[in-house]
């Protein structure tokens, strides 16, 4: 079997890019580069382009932004181009089977959990929320199913105690890149050896929305630090003193018995704060309140008062 394929690559966020990187660098030719239609983003609504849009224009080729994937007109350009391989990261979209079984070689997505935990979209922010200590990347052959395909290669990586859902997604995203490329090395050798995941092991990472980051103050305040690490950045996790939004960015659990209801501030040294959670208390350590600046916690206090005994919720 020959050692470069020919390519028709799909994703879309940032995760991706590392590996549409090496596969270039690795000398593959990528003959098409498929990914979502611009967004509006920000505040001012402005068509912005996926991450991976901007790179395969970086490296000068060719690209799609089809809106809807599984179309007759969609298989016919794949149909023309030949690929040996798809290539699927986070490009958001389920690929009809008809797609899947267009390349010569079949597709092979890279997914960010050691599957079969974790299926779906989200897999590094649950991993981090669940409180795990190890997740990693796992290549698979796919098929119509949500993340259900045979498993090609997987590594582990451990899950640092600092990790935020951004740390732990840009070491992933690298990784992917690495076993990416080692898979397609040991798909030209011959040598990959599919196998079937145990389907009833497999659990699910949803997608999160915006209002998932709202902090249950019930949790104990280890679920909560780790619940805190995987919102952030984004959706983030938030709660409210009165009408304001306040965004915990850190925190730092403190195993100790607590009689005030969840949620209330308790008396603290100066510059401190300390709220009571279902077991425990969590220590605040970075937040952003409504001037929206990411401050310190003690700076955030020289301007915001909550004294102990507020509730929040």
């Amino acid at each position: 079997m020959k050692d470069k394929f020919t390519i028709i690559f799909m994703g879309t966020p940032d995760f991706a890019v590392p590996s549409l990187e090496s596969l270039h660098q690795e000398g593959h030719n990528l003959a098409l580069v498929v990914t979502q239609p611009d967004r509006p983003k920000g505040r001012g609504r402005q068509p912005a382009a996926p991450p991976i849009k901007l790179k395969a224009l970086d490296l000068n080729l060719n690209l799609l932004q089809p809106a809807k994937p599984n179309t007759a007109q969609f298989a016919d350009q794949i149909q023309r181009i030949q690929p040996d391989l798809l290539i699927v990261i986070a490009y958001g979209h389920l690929l009809s089977e008809k797609i899947l079984q267009l390349p010569k070689f079949g597709a092979i997505n890279v997914h960010a959990s050691l599957l079969p935990k974790y299926r779906g979209p989200a897999p590094i922010q649950w991993a981090l929320i669940n409180g795990d200590t190890q997740t990693g990347i796992t290549t698979m052959f796919m098929d119509a199913g949500m993340d259900t395909g045979d498993v090609l290669l997987s590594r582990a990586e451990p899950i640092l105690p600092a990790d935020t859902a951004a740390t732990l997604h840009d070491r992933l995203s690298m990784i992917g890149a690495d076993l990416l490329v080692q898979t397609l090395k040991d798909l030209a050798a011959r040598s990959l050896k599919p196998m079937r995941q145990d389907h009833g092991n497999a659990t699910y990472a949803p997608l999160l929305k915006k209002q998932d980051g709202h902090i249950d103050w019930q949790k104990t305040a280890e679920e909560l630090e780790s619940f805190i690490r995987g919102m952030t950045p984004w959706p983030g996790a938030f709660t409210f003193h009165n009408q304001s939004r306040l965004k915990i960015l850190k925190a730092a659990p403190i195993i100790e018995r607590v009689s005030a209801p969840a949620g209330t501030i308790l008396v603290a040294f100066p510059g401190e704060l300390t709220v009571a959670t279902g077991k425990g208390a969590l220590s605040i350590l970075e937040i952003q309140g409504p001037s929206g600046k990411r401050l310190a916690i003690a700076d955030f206090l020289r301007g915001y008062q909550l004294p102990p005994g507020t509730l929040l919720k």
